[in-house]
């Protein structure tokens, strides 16, 4: 079974497909900006390269997110509930975590399966 890479990196590529499950790399917003700015801009990444690979909101399978402080849960959740169809919620986790840029408050992975 073939593997594409999409936008591939020396580190990463954004988006990696392997079969009928598409992968995408870590998505965060532009630093600087308020938990739910962040969360956003993110989300609409996500939007994006799922489009690009195939795919939509519609077929997340699962979403796991980083939060730079818990306590920003209430704020991300606001955005995450309103970006979610109702009815194709994917299993997801949310931890805390330390991120790769101390500025960063979110970060947001998904994998999904492909539009057929």
């Amino acid at each position: 079974m073939s593997i594409i890479r999409k936008h591939v990196g020396r580190r990463m590529s954004e988006i990696v497909i392997h079969g009928d499950t598409v992968y995408l790399a870590g998505q965060v917003g532009e630093t600087g900006k308020t938990v739910e700015e962040q969360t956003a801009e993110a989300l609409a990444l996500v939007d994006k390269l799922l489009i690009e690979a195939g795919s939509s909101r519609q077929h997340i399978l699962q979403v796991i997110i980083w939060l730079k402080d818990i306590a920003d849960f209430d704020g991300m959740n606001r955005v995450y509930d309103a970006w979610v169809p109702e009815g194709h919620t994917p299993a997801r986790a949310t931890s805390e975590a330390k991120l790769a840029d101390p500025s960063l408050l979110v970060e947001v992975i998904v994998t999904a399966a492909l539009a057929k």
